[in-house]
């Protein structure tokens, strides 16, 4: 039996990229919103654990933060997808390419949250394979991370202001996805 391969639409469609701290509910969000839309969901944190073979903390520690960044970003900027619900990590802001190719897929959204939200959640970020540098407090990553997350947005919901669902709703409101 000969396979056919299934026809892809002819335009493409785009992706939905998610972004923002550790904690603000990228990969809720991303599964709720692929569901909903009935895409494909990719979460790059997992992405880079299947590549390696390794979890983020193991990535960060075997090849450490330099490293652990341009994987990331290589990666990322790699990506070639549609109708996709990307689930990023929060460091992908740190790779100027991979926000360019993320954008490129279509639009960005900040899932945003305040700072008390973001250290109740993330704790000491302790084997989380957080990209922080030596010396830095998780109150200085949500600063640094903030304004670089804002710059690449296209829409900014609120996810500590409004349950996961209702989220999903204001996203779909404002992005106009076919």
């Amino acid at each position: 039996m000969a396979f056919t391969p299934i026809q892809r639409d002819e335009v493409s469609q785009p992706c939905i990229t998610l972004v923002g701290m550790a904690g603000a509910g990228k990969s809720t969000l991303g599964g709720l919103l692929a569901k909903r839309l009935d895409w494909g969901q990719l979460d790059t944190d997992r992405y880079m654990e299947s590549y390696y073979g390794l979890n983020l903390q193991a990535i960060m520690d075997t090849y450490g933060l330099e490293e652990f960044l341009r994987i990331e970003e290589r990666l990322v900027s790699d990506l070639n997808l549609t109708r996709t619900v990307i689930s990023t990590g929060g460091s992908v802001i740190y790779g100027p390419q991979a926000v360019k190719r993320l954008k490129e897929l279509g639009p960005v959204v900040l899932l945003d949250i305040d700072e008390a939200t973001f250290l109740e959640r993330v704790g000491s970020g302790d084997n989380r394979g957080l990209a922080i540098g030596p010396g830095k407090s998780m109150r200085d990553l949500y600063n640094e991370r903030l304004p670089l997350y804002r710059k690449a947005a296209d829409l900014t919901v609120r996810t500590d202001q409004c349950a996961p669902d209702e989220c999903v709703d204001i996203i779909l409101q404002h992005l106009d996805i076919a």
